[in-house]
């Protein structure tokens, strides 16, 4: 006699499964130590001397060195994707995501989300689902708040599609809840010539660009090494097996990565952008696979001072990230707003400088 099939395991939710309103606790709660800080800046190499250093955390007013902040994206990012988007052919973007404090070594990271919206496409055959996902620590407090939207298969063509909800978002994050992502920190204690440049808040313009010059191939093992370090279970970046029948024939890279990837890239021209306040947007415009080289440049948008606090300013920067093509002449869209093709990511953000 047969056994019967079990139905334990998961196979991740389709787009018809999801409804609006829903809210949704994810496995698998997460400390985080100094080996996985170890760990990220072997995959990225980022140089940013607060999150590299102990002794220059400490002595600008942190208790101790916080946790790059795209680790942190990352990791709560990955608790979402088995109940999100296991079963997605795309990120598409993000929006509205605030950087609500420093995480350090030691602490236990969780999270939860909330759908706000859904479409089905004209194909029948996928849809795209809007997600506000948050961040917590052990005791409650919250450290990052995202919205995200994905496109996800449908499990059955046939199935009918949700009433269409399309959710209203900021086109910018406000600075105004800057003043809190940071302790009152001592700046006449940051140490200029250790940070690797000169260059503080009241030294950059609205409308200057910066090529970031270096290039950094993205590895098979690498990506893949990444995306398990963030717990994302997501099969386009690890099953070849399937993914040889896919369009593509390969893996997919991780978007998160290459936000790493080009956020590490960035320092060269922005060594003292140490501190991440939010995301206004971004899209991953074409994806990447291994072989490929990243290169990026920025663009300030705007800058902005920070409610009650002297010792910081904002920046708000455009981050676009190549594949195989360097920076120098500063790819964008043209007029008729179509991306350079060798363009795979377009990140509006804000970070936090050291003022004079």
């Amino acid at each position: 006699m047969q056994p019967s099939r079990s139905d334990k395991t998961e196979y991740g939710r389709f787009f018809e499964e999801f409804h609006h309103g829903d809210i949704i606790h994810h496995a698998t709660p997460r400390t985080l130590g100094e080996a996985d800080a170890t760990l990220a800046t072997a995959l990225y190499g980022s140089r940013f001397a607060v999150t590299s250093s102990q002794a220059f955390a400490r002595a600008i007013g942190y208790a101790q060195s916080p946790l790059d902040d795209m680790l942190v994206f990352n990791v709560v990012f990955g608790k979402t994707v088995p109940d999100i988007s296991l079963n997605a052919v795309a990120n598409l973007g993000y929006a509205a995501c605030r950087f609500l404090g420093p995480v350090y070594a030691g602490e236990t990271l969780h999270a939860r989300s909330e759908i706000i919206g859904l479409k089905e496409n004209s194909n029948r055959e996928t849809g795209v689902v809007y997600v506000r996902s948050q961040g917590f620590k052990e005791d409650g407090t919250p450290v990052l708040d995202y919205v995200r939207w994905v496109m996800v298969r449908k499990r059955d063509k046939a199935s009918p599609a949700p009433q269409p909800l399309i959710p209203t978002l900021p086109s910018v994050v406000r600075p105004d809840h800057f003043a809190e992502v940071l302790p009152r920190l001592a700046m006449e204690n940051y140490d200029y010539v250790r940070a690797g440049q000169p260059y503080t808040w009241d030294d950059y313009t609205v409308g200057e660009k910066i090529d970031h010059v270096d290039g950094m191939t993205v590895e098979e093992a690498e990506h893949q090494l990444a995306t398990r370090l963030y717990q994302n279970t997501a099969r386009v970046h690890f099953n070849q097996h399937s993914e040889s029948q896919n369009r593509f024939g390969r893996r997919l890279v991780y978007g998160g990565h290459i936000i790493a990837i080009a956020r590490a890239l960035s320092f060269n021209g922005l060594a003292n952008a140490f501190c991440i306040a939010a995301i206004n947007g971004g899209r991953h415009v074409a994806p990447i696979f291994a072989g490929d080289t990243v290169f990026a440049w920025t663009r300030i948008l705007d800058k902005a001072e920070v409610p009650d606090r002297r010792d910081v300013g904002a920046l708000r920067l455009r981050l676009i990230a190549t594949k195989n093509r360097p920076c120098a002449d500063f790819p964008k869209r043209d007029d008729k707003d179509q991306y350079d093709p060798a363009i795979v990511l377009d990140l509006d953000y804000w970070v936090l400088m050291p003022r004079r």
